[in-house]
């Protein structure tokens, strides 16, 4: 395939600035705990951690918008937060990005999504997950849709990552996709509970295991890849397929046309944390500047390479991702 070259890529990200991205999605806060380990427990064979620091992060939907922001697009996130602690400081996350913060909803019923992972010697021992899964109310689902509906009209792309937390439900889907579909490129990070929803879009993109899952096959291949791509593209009749392959970089499928591999950019993988939500942003900027599908699935590469390269949720930055050209 014809690479991206440092000036074109230059002259995307260049392009993307002030061009403005909404995200819908299921906002989440990352919570690091990380320390040593030097003895096991003597309640249990588990392994004692002592604490030496604790970081916070964007997460989810969340990050996806720390991901475009670093990138040098302009941008907001609509979604739900529990009126907690967590809330509070993922309120605040975003504030610091200089967002707008226009729909970040406060639902008293239900908890922030918050994951706290405990790393000793940069390995992760162990993940507590607080969250609620059940589906928002359709006082909250009216709420987003109006947010959404306002917000579009001045947006370049629209987003939306589907972490199965309940604030993607298929009302907000059935009413806003079409809307965003006529006015701007459509991008879903899919989970399998609203599959069948995800229509119309531009461009899906779900992971090795997700592809399979939802095109019921088992085929790990490059073969299995580009059927499950298909059958995907046939379900929902949207634009493209974009697979991601972990250490095998990305499969992408336009149209009926044949099936693109893009090797992975990546030199060392020490986390995949977030490396997601690092790809759909930059598909998104890209697409938002009018660059090619290709294109595009070019810049995401490089940039996932830079992510999983780094220990917990990380973004890449403008200037980071040129630097990958050399």
């Amino acid at each position: 395939m014809s690479q991206l070259t440092k000036t074109r890529a230059s002259e995307i990200l260049r392009n993307l600035r002030g061009r403005y991205v909404l995200v819908l999605g299921d906002v989440m806060l990352d919570e690091f705990v990380w320390g040593d380990v030097t003895r096991i427990s003597p309640e249990a064979p588990v392994p004692v951690v002592d604490v030496r620091r604790e970081s916070m992060h964007l997460g989810g939907a969340a990050n996806v918008l720390a991901n475009l922001v670093a990138l040098g697009a302009r941008g907001s996130v609509v979604g739900v937060v529990g009126d907690d602690a967590a809330g509070e400081r993922l309120q605040a996350g975003l504030r610091e990005l200089g967002t707008h913060e226009r729909c970040l909803i406060v639902d008293e019923s239900r908890p922030s999504t918050t994951k706290t992972r405990i790393i000793a010697h940069s390995q992760l021992v162990v993940r507590a997950d607080r969250e609620s899964r059940i589906p928002v109310t359709a006082k909250v689902e009216e709420k987003i849709v109006s947010c959404l509906q306002e917000a579009l009209k001045q947006a370049d792309a629209f987003v939306v990552s589907d972490y199965d937390k309940g604030v993607v439900t298929p009302r907000i889907l059935r009413e806003i996709l079409p809307v965003a579909y006529e006015r701007v490129p459509v991008l879903i990070d899919p989970k399998l509970r609203n599959f069948n929803e995800y229509r119309p879009a531009t461009l899906v993109t779900p992971n090795h295991f997700e592809a399979l899952r939802m095109s019921g096959s088992e085929d790990t291949s490059d073969d299995g890849s580009h059927h499950a791509a298909k059958v995907i593209r046939e379900k929902l009749s949207c634009d493209a397929v974009l697979i991601t392959r972990g250490d095998r970089g990305m499969m992408l499928l336009e149209g009926d046309g044949e099936p693109v591999y893009v090797e992975t950019a990546a030199r060392e993988v020490y986390d995949v944390t977030g490396a997601g939500d690092t790809v759909i942003a930059t598909l998104a900027s890209a697409l938002a500047t009018g660059a090619t599908m290709l294109e595009a699935a070019a810049l995401a590469n490089h940039a996932a390479g830079i992510v999983v390269g780094k220990v917990g949720t990380a973004t890449a930055t403008a200037d980071e991702l040129i630097g990958t050209f050399e």
